[in-house]
């Protein structure tokens, strides 16, 4: 019997799973040499896609995982109409991309990557025009209140930042954060963060009638999806310098072309899709999910906030 690897994991998670069953590595996982029938689990990270064709051709599988938050490349409605266990970690890496997002939008306000670049290029003379400001008294609209979300706004309050949230109408928010609609937040807030899950509802959440109803100068930050944004929207809005600066974790075209607007653009700022991977959570999420896996595999009960309901 065999556990096949879409991809690799932390060294300690994959010495959890050798010890169940045989690992397999397929980082094309239609290739032929691959026992299907012999397959028990199959884990990913966030490139490796479980389909419904691939669960089609593991007739013994037990458990399906991803070393993650998001289950985007996951189809877990064929796993659910197979009975197979879809295993992840909600809230594994709350506080790292909480903590990545607030650098971001630091980053941003206070210009430090583009006057690091100029040293770097000897234009020590640009700060005669240097326009950064700081983040305390501003007004941060944080769109999602999950893990992720609140995590942000509490180290937001602790920069002295008013802090308003777009919650799910049935989610109480807790003092000293202010629950507001879409609107409100819009048309106050100087910076946003977004947080939210990709679903049909929340794909390009923020479009041209949004980014018109912003805050002129207001900053933006996105470490959840990138297609929660309208890319062509964005783009303008950025180009005609109504945005006071974007920031992102998460592109809806991953990676970008290298003429993009949001990789050339002075007051852009891109990171490589690694908010999560931190020595510390990277392991984290590796291990919890092996170790669940491991559990199935033995016939014995996972921890039940790990498996996707």
């Amino acid at each position: 019997m065999s556990i096949l690897l879409l991809e690799s994991l932390h060294p300690e998670a994959e010495a959890l799973l050798a010890a169940v069953d045989t690992l397999v590595r397929a980082a094309d996982p239609n290739a032929p040499d691959c026992d299907f029938a012999a397959v028990r689990a199959i884990l990913t990270r966030g490139r490796g896609r479980v389909t419904d064709a691939l669960l089609a051709r593991c007739p013994g599988l037990q458990a399906v995982a991803r070393a993650g938050v998001g289950l985007d490349n996951v189809d877990t409605q064929a796993a659910a109409r197979r009975g197979v266990p879809v295993v992840y970690a909600p809230g594994g890496n709350a506080l790292t991309v909480a903590e990545h997002t607030i650098a971001l939008l630091l980053d941003l306000v206070r210009g430090i990557t583009r006057c690091a670049n100029q040293v770097r290029a000897g234009r020590w003379e640009e700060r005669a025009r240097y326009q950064g400001d700081e983040i305390r008294g501003l007004t941060l609209g944080v769109l999602g209140f999950g893990a992720i979300g609140q995590r942000v706004a509490r180290l937001a309050s602790a920069f002295d930042m008013e802090v308003m949230v777009l919650a799910h109408k049935d989610k109480p928010v807790p003092a000293p954060f202010a629950s507001a609609p879409l609107a409100e937040i819009l048309r106050r807030a100087d910076a946003l963060t977004l947080h939210l899950p990709l679903t049909p509802a929340t794909k390009g959440l923020l479009g041209p009638a949004e980014f018109a109803a912003m805050k002129p100068g207001a900053f933006l930050v996105n470490t959840a999806r990138g297609a929660l944004i309208d890319g062509a929207a964005l783009r303008q809005t950025l180009a005609s310098g109504r945005l006071g600066g974007f920031a992102a974790d998460v592109l809806e075209q991953e990676p970008p072309a290298n003429d993009d607007l949001l990789v050339t653009h002075e007051r852009a700022l891109l990171t490589p899709h690694n908010a999560s991977l931190t020595a510390r959570t990277y392991r984290s999420l590796c291990v919890d999910t092996a170790r669940n896996v491991a559990a199935i595999l033995r016939g014995a009960a996972p921890e039940p906030r790990s498996v996707f309901r």
